[in-house]
Formats: structure tokens, C-alpha cells, sequence
């Protein structure tokens, strides 16, 4: 069973690189589950995924809004009969899986970037320096999140059937949804963007960090940043890439003014092409780097710009 990540009627991405994790398992068959106050337009979405035997849909209104105390007692209600429950690890399903787990008495595997077998499976330790086997046992559910740049989407085409169904469970109301305050952009969101460019320290301040919204503009790109320019407030921390940021996977990432440590580097190890525009050629950055460019970012970037027309 998959717990759907979806916000404003829209399925996330994510669920379909659930999918994806949970056709390794090579399972008797996969079901989605999507919690809402109306469900109906996401489970269409949902039942469109190649591989979904079913999607069962939970009309509440306490599931208007996402909370992981709220969900987590009916997600557990519904697990019994599965073999495995998995969400994806993103700041949906890292809120939400753990509840999960606990509700259901086990422990949680997390990360899951490979399936070597039906309890076996591949996760990232230390900062992505470092990946460890883990067998979880074999005599109870297994409750996952699923690193969701370490699989591909699962393919649409799919027609399962949808089912209503209802959940006898207890839902605590010590915890509410008070509200959402996110950034409004025109850009590509970073964490399923294709493209992503991304600004350092050496970018060097809030001003000058927009000649790398305007390159990414250029390049239909989302914008993302290190800690470094994060925490030095050149930009909003829900750009940040790294270990303690978000962990993407986009087909190109350009690093402007990143030097490149070791807790940024886990954020981007799976993007397809890394190219890193350093003025310091010793920058770690460049060790992974698909390509390099050494030299000022500030005259580096205007010409790419000119060059791409």
C-alpha cells in the first residue's frame, strides 16, 4: 500500500516514484490510498499509474489538510493485510510514515534507494558517504519512505479501479491545521524541476543573487541554494539543497558559487548532469562535476546567457 502525496487537487510526483520502489518488491499487486476531504480528482490521477492494482479513497474532512497525527491513525487502519506501507521521503511523508510505524508497533526504513529483496533493502548513511544494507523482519509490516531521487516515475496509461472506502479509526484533535505560508513562484518547483540552478556563498549577497534567477529564467530552471548563502540570508530556506535541505534529482544542475561539501553534495548525487561554475579550481564541487567551469560567475554567467540566446 502507497500513501498519496498530493496538495490543491494534485497529485505529487512522488507517488508514481513509490510505485516505481514497490514494483521491485514484484508484490501480488500495489494500492494507492489517497486521504482527503474529497478525494475523487486525486484518485483519477492516482488510478492512472501503470502498475496500481487499485486506489482506495478516503473522504473525510479532517483530511482537508495534510496532518500526519490526523492521517497516520486511519493510513495504520488501513495497512492491515499489507505486506509493506510505504510514503515517500519527502516533508509529507517523513511527518507522516513515522506515526505510521509507530502506530503499527515496527520500525521504520528509511530512505529506501534500493530493493534487494522482499525485507531487504539499501538506504544512505552518513550523509549519502556511505550505503548500508537493512533487513527488516520478516514476521511483520514493513513501514517505509522511499528516497524519491533514487527512482524513476512509474508510467501513466493505468485504468484501477477506484473504491470509497471507510476507516473505523479514532482521530486525535489536539492537533490542527492552522495554515500554510508558502512561497509563491513562476519557477519550476525545485524538488521535481528538470533543471535546477543553484547559488553559493559566492554569489555574495541578496542582490547579486538575482543574476542567478535570471539564468535559470533562461534556462526554464528552478532555483535552489547551498546552506551557506541560506544561512547567510542571500535567499529563503525553502530553496536549499543538501542534507538538510532537499534531496533532488533533476536532469541538469548547474552550482554557481558552491564550493561543494559533503552535506550539499548529498543533495544532488543523483542528478544527471552536474555542472559546477567555481572561481576556485581546488573546490571539492569539482570532483563530481560532470563539467566545470573556473572562473568569476559574474562574468562567466552573462556570457552562457548570450551564448544560449
Amino acid at each position: 500500500m502507497i500513501v498519496a502525496e498530493h496538495l490543491e487537487g494534485k497529485l505529487n510526483a512522488s507517488t508514481a516514484k513509490c510505485v516505481s520502489a514497490a514494483q521491485a518488491l514484484k508484490p501480488e499487486s500495489i494500492d494507492i490510498v489517497v486521504l482527503a476531504a474529497d478525494p475523487a480528482g486525486v484518485a483519477a490521477q492516482a488510478a492512472q499509474i501503470a502498475g496500481v492494482n487499485k486506489v482506495l479513497a478516503v473522504a473525510n474532512a479532517a483530511n482537508a489538510n495534510a496532518i500526519a497525527q490526523v492521517q497516520a491513525p486511519q493510513v495504520a487502519a488501513l495497512a492491515k493485510g499489507y505486506s509493506h506501507v510505504f510514503g515517500p521521503s519527502t516533508t509529507f511523508g517523513k511527518d507522516l510514515m513515522p506515526c505510521v510505524a509507530a502506530l503499527l508497533g515496527v520500525a521504520q526504513v528509511s530512505d529506501v534507494m534500493a530493493v534487494e529483496g522482499s525485507h531487504t533493502f539499501k538506504r544512505p548513511i552518513y550523509a549519502g558517504n556511505a550505503i548500508v544494507t537493512v533487513e527488516a523482519p520478516a514476521d511483520h509490516a514493513v513501514v517505509a519512505t522511499v528516497r524519491t531521487a533514487s527512482w524513476p516515475e512509474a508510467a501513466g496509461g493505468g485504468s484501477a479501479a477506484v473504491e470509497a472506502a471507510s476507516v473505523d479509526a479514532a482521530l486525535p484533535s489536539h492537533t490542527r491545521y492552522v495554515g500554510l505560508a508558502a512561497g509563491k513562484s513562476d519557477r519550476p518547483d525545485l524538488q521535481s524541476a528538470k533543471r535546477v540552478v543553484s547559488g553559493g556563498r559566492g554569489v555574495g549577497s541578496q542582490e547579486n543573487f538575482k543574476i542567478i534567477y535570471d539564468f535559470a529564467d533562461k534556462l526554464g530552471a528552478a532555483v535552489g541554494a547551498s546552506r551557506a548563502a541560506v544561512d547567510a540570508g542571500y535567499v529563503p530556506n525553502e530553496l536549499q539543497v543538501g542534507q538538510t535541505g532537499k534531496i533532488i534529482a533533476p536532469e541538469l544542475y548547474v552550482a554557481v558559487g558552491i564550493s561543494g561539501a559533503i552535506q550539499h553534495l548529498t543533495g544532488i548525487k543523483d542528478a544527471g548532469t552536474i555542472v559546477a561554475i567555481n572561481k576556485d579550481g581546488e573546490a571539492p564541487i569539482f570532483e563530481i562535476a560532470d563539467i566545470g567551469l573556473v572562473g568569476d560567475l559574474f562574468k562567466l554567467l552573462p556570457e552562457l546567457e548570450t551564448a544560449l540566446g
